[in-house]
């Protein structure tokens, strides 16, 4: 059954779990929507996995409506959720508008994820008001992190909690319907997760959140630059990739590969024949 915005809430109503993983390209999107995963976030953290940037910042609209496009022609029954990159929106309600427009319509999403609280309301209402879903950001927030200087908790003081907890009642009054929740501490994302009437999707917030988003690569292993306190490796991936690949070399070049079996056949007669 396909998800939905509806399914989202009747998840949070029922007390259901939700699930979402990244995803960049159609192979990958196509597995994990075979597998049963809610929803595939095309997040722009495809700049460090994909692109190999050291932050987000670089991202562009036309790198999320491509990845995102080859995710929602994998994707049959995952909630297809592409985030908006670094000032494609924080500049204007119009871009903001015009660029999740963009995001729906060039990169066939579902549903548009954006970063920030109080401060991004008027895009999010703008952007749901155009019929647009959104799923909002807050607590650590890649695309600042020049501000946050660099990958740290937040809300660790009352003040810093205060204000994110202030971001989640802004976001789901703005038209939200779904909050992400990241790298804040485990009772701060419970209390908003029992104040919210929209679930909160948790990355480094506890198991208290309504579901959990995790990058791929990080889950699997495939991604070694490095590791948040949050991701739990679920298989090694990567170094399966990395001995398949090692083996390939080594029968390339003893010429084990390719055999007999991996080649076509043609009978002697006519290569016999050959002039």
């Amino acid at each position: 059954m396909k998800n939905t915005v509806l399914t989202f809430k009747q998840a949070k109503e029922n007390g259901t779990k939700l699930t979402m993983l990244t995803a960049y390209d159609y192979s990958t999107a196509k597995l994990i929507d075979e597998a049963g995963v809610n929803s595939i976030l095309v997040g722009d953290s495809l700049g460090n996995v994909m692109l190999g940037y050291e932050d987000t910042v670089s991202v562009t609209m036309e790198d999320m409506i491509h990845h995102g496009a080859a995710v929602a022609r994998g994707a049959k029954n995952a909630l297809v959720v592409i985030d908006m990159p670094f000032m494609s929106y924080q500049t204007s309600v119009y871009d903001a508008i015009v660029n999740a427009g963009r995001l729906m319509k060039e990169g066939r999403a579902n549903a548009v994820k954006l970063e920030g609280g109080v401060e991004v309301t008027e895009q999010i209402k703008a952007i749901t008001a155009a019929g647009i879903p959104v799923v909002a950001h807050i607590g650590l927030t890649p695309q600042s992190i020049n501000a946050f200087g660099g990958h740290k908790v937040q809300g660790k003081t009352e003040k810093a909690a205060q204000k994110i907890l202030d971001d989640a009642r802004a976001v789901e009054q703005a038209g939200a319907f779904a909050v992400v929740l990241e790298g804040i501490p485990a009772k701060l994302a419970s209390l908003i997760t029992k104040e919210l009437l929209i679930p909160t999707i948790g990355i480094g917030a506890s198991a208290d959140c309504d579901g959990q988003v995790l990058v791929y690569q990080d889950m699997l292993g495939m991604y070694s630059d490095f590791t948040p306190k949050f991701v739990k490796k679920f298989a090694n991936i990567g170094e399966v990739m990395t001995a398949a690949f090692r083996q390939y070399i080594e029968e390339v070049n003893s010429g084990a590969f390719p055999s007999e079996e991996n080649c076509y056949a043609i009978s002697d007669e006519i290569i016999e024949k050959l002039k």
